[in-house]
Protein backbone atom coordinates (compact mmCIF):
# COMPACT_ATOMS: atom_id res chain seq x y z
CA UNK A 1 0.00 0.00 0.00
CA UNK A 2 1.24 3.27 -0.90
CA UNK A 3 2.35 5.72 2.14
CA UNK A 4 0.79 8.32 0.70
CA UNK A 5 -2.62 7.16 -0.30
CA UNK A 6 -2.77 6.20 3.60
CA UNK A 7 -1.25 9.43 4.89
CA UNK A 8 -4.44 10.71 2.36
CA UNK A 9 -6.95 8.66 3.98
CA UNK A 10 -5.68 9.34 7.55
CA UNK A 11 -6.66 13.23 6.81
CA UNK A 12 -10.24 12.41 5.34
CA UNK A 13 -10.83 10.36 8.00
CA UNK A 14 -9.49 13.37 10.45
CA UNK A 15 -11.77 15.81 8.20
CA UNK A 16 -14.86 13.25 8.16
CA UNK A 17 -14.88 12.70 11.86
CA UNK A 18 -14.00 16.33 13.05
CA UNK A 19 -16.86 17.79 10.60
CA UNK A 20 -19.64 15.28 10.09
CA UNK A 21 -21.84 16.01 13.68
CA UNK A 22 -20.67 20.00 13.51
CA UNK A 23 -22.77 22.54 11.39
CA UNK A 24 -20.08 23.37 9.05
CA UNK A 25 -20.81 20.19 6.50
CA UNK A 26 -18.46 17.21 6.13
CA UNK A 27 -19.53 16.72 2.63
CA UNK A 28 -18.78 19.75 1.31
CA UNK A 29 -15.36 19.73 3.65
CA UNK A 30 -14.50 16.06 1.99
CA UNK A 31 -15.06 17.33 -1.48
CA UNK A 32 -13.12 20.50 -0.63
CA UNK A 33 -9.95 18.51 0.79
CA UNK A 34 -10.56 15.54 -1.91
CA UNK A 35 -9.70 18.31 -4.35
CA UNK A 36 -6.64 19.43 -2.87
CA UNK A 37 -5.04 16.46 -1.99
CA UNK A 38 -6.09 15.11 -5.66
CA UNK A 39 -7.64 12.20 -4.32
CA UNK A 40 -11.14 12.69 -6.49
CA UNK A 41 -11.43 9.95 -8.59
CA UNK A 42 -14.02 7.62 -8.42
CA UNK A 43 -12.29 4.97 -5.68
CA UNK A 44 -12.13 8.38 -3.51
CA UNK A 45 -15.75 9.01 -3.66
CA UNK A 46 -16.63 5.84 -2.82
CA UNK A 47 -14.39 6.18 0.30
CA UNK A 48 -15.40 9.16 1.34
CA UNK A 49 -18.72 7.44 1.41
CA UNK A 50 -17.17 4.29 3.45
CA UNK A 51 -15.32 6.22 6.20
CA UNK A 52 -18.58 7.49 7.34
CA UNK A 53 -19.20 4.60 8.98
CA UNK A 54 -16.27 5.28 11.52
CA UNK A 55 -18.13 8.41 12.42
CA UNK A 56 -21.27 7.35 12.87
CA UNK A 57 -19.95 3.82 15.20
CA UNK A 58 -18.46 7.03 17.51
CA UNK A 59 -22.23 8.10 18.29
CA UNK A 60 -23.28 4.61 18.76
CA UNK A 61 -20.66 4.13 20.92
CA UNK A 62 -20.94 7.48 22.56
CA UNK A 63 -24.67 6.95 23.32
CA UNK A 64 -24.60 3.38 23.95
CA UNK A 65 -26.36 3.20 26.86
CA UNK A 66 -29.55 4.90 26.20
CA UNK A 67 -29.77 3.11 22.66
CA UNK A 68 -29.55 -0.47 24.47
CA UNK A 69 -32.33 1.16 27.00
CA UNK A 70 -34.30 2.01 24.02
CA UNK A 71 -34.00 -1.70 22.44
CA UNK A 72 -34.66 -3.14 26.00
CA UNK A 73 -37.68 -1.11 26.51
CA UNK A 74 -39.51 -1.30 23.15
CA UNK A 75 -42.91 -1.65 24.15
CA UNK A 76 -42.94 0.94 26.50
CA UNK A 77 -44.65 4.57 25.51
CA UNK A 78 -41.30 6.23 25.62
CA UNK A 79 -38.78 3.72 23.78
CA UNK A 80 -41.79 3.89 20.99
CA UNK A 81 -41.93 7.11 20.94
CA UNK A 82 -38.14 7.75 20.06
CA UNK A 83 -38.25 4.95 17.65
CA UNK A 84 -41.36 5.91 15.52
CA UNK A 85 -39.84 10.26 16.28
CA UNK A 86 -36.75 8.39 14.44
CA UNK A 87 -38.58 6.96 11.65
CA UNK A 88 -40.64 9.96 10.75
CA UNK A 89 -37.39 12.18 10.45
CA UNK A 90 -35.78 9.41 8.51
CA UNK A 91 -38.57 9.11 5.69
CA UNK A 92 -38.46 12.53 4.11
CA UNK A 93 -34.40 12.47 3.24
CA UNK A 94 -34.33 8.60 1.77
CA UNK A 95 -37.27 9.30 -0.52
CA UNK A 96 -35.56 12.39 -1.61
CA UNK A 97 -32.47 10.63 -1.61
CA UNK A 98 -32.86 7.74 -3.48
CA UNK A 99 -34.78 9.77 -6.38
CA UNK A 100 -32.14 12.93 -6.87
CA UNK A 101 -28.88 11.81 -5.68
CA UNK A 102 -27.64 10.81 -9.11
CA UNK A 103 -28.30 14.55 -10.42
CA UNK A 104 -27.27 16.49 -7.12
CA UNK A 105 -24.07 14.81 -7.31
CA UNK A 106 -23.46 15.28 -10.78
CA UNK A 107 -24.41 19.23 -10.41
CA UNK A 108 -23.43 19.61 -7.18
CA UNK A 109 -20.78 17.57 -5.73
CA UNK A 110 -17.71 20.02 -7.02
CA UNK A 111 -16.23 23.22 -4.66
CA UNK A 112 -17.75 25.70 -6.17
CA UNK A 113 -21.82 25.17 -5.34
CA UNK A 114 -20.32 23.45 -2.00
CA UNK A 115 -18.89 27.06 -1.53
CA UNK A 116 -21.93 28.90 -2.49
CA UNK A 117 -23.59 26.78 0.00
CA UNK A 118 -21.11 27.02 3.13
CA UNK A 119 -21.86 30.91 2.54
CA UNK A 120 -25.37 30.61 2.42
CA UNK A 121 -25.94 28.41 5.30
CA UNK A 122 -23.78 30.68 7.34
CA UNK A 123 -25.83 33.46 6.43
CA UNK A 124 -29.11 31.20 7.79
CA UNK A 125 -27.58 30.41 11.02
CA UNK A 126 -27.28 33.65 12.02
CA UNK A 127 -30.63 34.60 11.24
CA UNK A 128 -31.91 31.97 12.90
CA UNK A 129 -29.90 32.81 15.75
CA UNK A 130 -31.14 36.33 16.47
CA UNK A 131 -34.93 34.53 16.68
CA UNK A 132 -36.62 34.35 19.38
CA UNK A 133 -36.31 30.81 20.94
CA UNK A 134 -38.92 29.43 22.31
CA UNK A 135 -38.25 25.89 23.82
CA UNK A 136 -41.17 23.64 23.70
CA UNK A 137 -39.10 20.56 24.39
CA UNK A 138 -36.15 20.35 26.37
CA UNK A 139 -35.22 16.68 26.18
CA UNK A 140 -35.46 14.12 22.71
CA UNK A 141 -38.06 11.91 25.01
CA UNK A 142 -40.10 15.34 24.73
CA UNK A 143 -40.18 15.46 21.35
CA UNK A 144 -43.67 14.65 19.26
CA UNK A 145 -44.30 13.41 15.82
CA UNK A 146 -44.51 16.93 13.83
CA UNK A 147 -40.81 18.48 15.22
CA UNK A 148 -39.70 14.88 14.35
CA UNK A 149 -41.45 15.57 11.32
CA UNK A 150 -40.42 19.42 10.46
CA UNK A 151 -36.80 18.19 11.76
CA UNK A 152 -36.87 15.27 8.92
CA UNK A 153 -38.20 17.57 6.24
CA UNK A 154 -35.30 20.03 7.05
CA UNK A 155 -32.47 17.55 7.00
CA UNK A 156 -33.38 17.51 2.88
CA UNK A 157 -31.92 20.32 2.42
CA UNK A 158 -28.21 18.20 3.43
CA UNK A 159 -28.84 16.79 0.20
CA UNK A 160 -26.96 19.82 -1.35
CA UNK A 161 -22.90 19.25 0.29
CA UNK A 162 -22.05 22.09 1.64
CA UNK A 163 -25.57 22.40 3.37
CA UNK A 164 -24.51 20.12 6.34
CA UNK A 165 -26.89 17.69 7.93
CA UNK A 166 -26.76 18.25 11.21
CA UNK A 167 -26.94 22.28 10.51
CA UNK A 168 -30.21 21.82 8.82
CA UNK A 169 -31.25 19.32 11.68
CA UNK A 170 -30.01 21.19 14.59
CA UNK A 171 -31.27 24.40 13.40
CA UNK A 172 -34.41 23.52 12.46
CA UNK A 173 -34.81 21.98 15.52
CA UNK A 174 -34.20 25.22 17.06
CA UNK A 175 -36.86 26.79 15.02
CA UNK A 176 -39.41 24.46 16.29
CA UNK A 177 -39.08 24.16 19.58
CA UNK A 178 -36.56 22.13 20.82
CA UNK A 179 -33.67 23.06 23.57
CA UNK A 180 -29.76 22.98 22.08
CA UNK A 181 -28.77 20.17 23.12
CA UNK A 182 -32.06 18.30 22.43
CA UNK A 183 -31.51 19.52 18.39
CA UNK A 184 -28.02 18.69 18.75
CA UNK A 185 -28.78 15.01 20.26
CA UNK A 186 -31.60 14.01 17.98
CA UNK A 187 -29.45 15.22 15.38
CA UNK A 188 -26.69 12.63 16.33
CA UNK A 189 -29.94 9.96 16.64
CA UNK A 190 -31.17 10.62 13.40
CA UNK A 191 -27.95 10.54 11.71
CA UNK A 192 -27.51 6.80 12.51
CA UNK A 193 -30.77 5.27 10.52
CA UNK A 194 -29.88 8.25 7.49
CA UNK A 195 -26.17 7.59 7.40
CA UNK A 196 -26.30 3.29 8.05
CA UNK A 197 -28.75 3.65 5.19
CA UNK A 198 -26.84 6.12 2.62
CA UNK A 199 -23.27 4.28 3.11
CA UNK A 200 -24.27 0.94 2.70
CA UNK A 201 -26.61 1.78 -0.44
CA UNK A 202 -23.65 3.92 -1.90
CA UNK A 203 -21.11 1.29 -1.29
CA UNK A 204 -22.94 -1.58 -2.68
CA UNK A 205 -23.82 0.36 -5.69
CA UNK A 206 -20.33 1.10 -6.48
CA UNK A 207 -18.56 -2.27 -5.41
CA UNK A 208 -16.88 -2.84 -8.14
CA UNK A 209 -14.36 0.00 -7.35
CA UNK A 210 -13.56 -2.10 -3.80
CA UNK A 211 -10.38 -4.09 -3.42
CA UNK A 212 -8.72 -6.09 -1.16
CA UNK A 213 -5.50 -4.39 -1.51
CA UNK A 214 -7.47 -1.33 -0.79
CA UNK A 215 -8.31 -2.57 2.76
CA UNK A 216 -5.77 -0.35 4.85
CA UNK A 217 -6.97 2.62 2.98
CA UNK A 218 -10.58 2.29 4.23
CA UNK A 219 -9.71 0.95 7.49
CA UNK A 220 -6.82 3.75 8.02
CA UNK A 221 -9.35 6.35 7.18
CA UNK A 222 -12.67 4.87 9.63
CA UNK A 223 -10.56 4.24 12.31
CA UNK A 224 -9.60 8.25 12.07
CA UNK A 225 -12.87 9.21 11.85
CA UNK A 226 -13.97 7.20 14.38
CA UNK A 227 -11.84 8.98 17.21
CA UNK A 228 -12.33 12.38 15.87
CA UNK A 229 -15.98 11.96 15.74
CA UNK A 230 -16.34 10.57 19.28
CA UNK A 231 -13.74 14.05 20.59
CA UNK A 232 -16.22 15.96 18.01
CA UNK A 233 -19.23 15.11 19.75
CA UNK A 234 -17.92 15.47 23.36
CA UNK A 235 -16.57 18.79 22.37
CA UNK A 236 -19.79 19.89 20.65
CA UNK A 237 -21.99 19.13 23.19
CA UNK A 238 -19.69 20.94 25.93
CA UNK A 239 -19.57 23.87 24.09
CA UNK A 240 -22.93 24.48 23.39
CA UNK A 241 -24.11 24.01 26.94
CA UNK A 242 -22.61 27.73 27.14
CA UNK A 243 -22.40 28.90 23.73
CA UNK A 244 -24.89 29.53 20.84
CA UNK A 245 -23.83 28.52 16.93
CA UNK A 246 -22.65 32.12 15.97
CA UNK A 247 -18.66 30.44 15.65
CA UNK A 248 -20.20 28.21 13.25
CA UNK A 249 -21.94 30.25 11.10
CA UNK A 250 -19.13 33.04 10.68
CA UNK A 251 -16.87 29.88 10.28
CA UNK A 252 -19.05 28.99 7.61
CA UNK A 253 -18.78 31.96 6.00
CA UNK A 254 -14.66 32.68 6.11
CA UNK A 255 -13.73 29.35 4.48
CA UNK A 256 -16.90 29.42 1.76
CA UNK A 257 -15.67 32.87 0.67
CA UNK A 258 -11.76 32.00 0.96
CA UNK A 259 -12.94 29.47 -1.22
CA UNK A 260 -14.52 31.16 -3.64
CA UNK A 261 -12.08 34.17 -3.60
CA UNK A 262 -9.11 31.73 -4.35
CA UNK A 263 -10.92 30.42 -6.89
CA UNK A 264 -12.04 33.93 -8.50
CA UNK A 265 -8.05 34.87 -8.08
CA UNK A 266 -6.66 31.97 -9.55
CA UNK A 267 -4.90 31.48 -6.50
CA UNK A 268 -6.14 28.02 -6.22
CA UNK A 269 -6.98 25.52 -9.75
CA UNK A 270 -10.17 24.15 -7.58
CA UNK A 271 -11.62 21.44 -10.27
CA UNK A 272 -14.79 21.40 -11.72
CA UNK A 273 -14.64 17.98 -13.65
Amino acid sequence: MDWLILLKALLLGIVEGLTEFLPISSTGHLILAGDLLDFNDDKAKVFTVAIQLGAILAVCWEYRERLVNVIRNLGTRQANRFVINLFIAFLPAAILGLLFIKTIKYYLFHPMPVAIALVTGGILILWAERREHRIEAETVDDMNWKQALQVGCAQCLALIPGTSRSGATIISGLLFGLSRKAAAEFSFFLAIPVMFAATFYDVYKHREFLYIDDLGMFATGSVAAFVSALIAIRGFIRYISHHDFTLFAWYRIGFGLIVLLTAYSGLVDWSVD
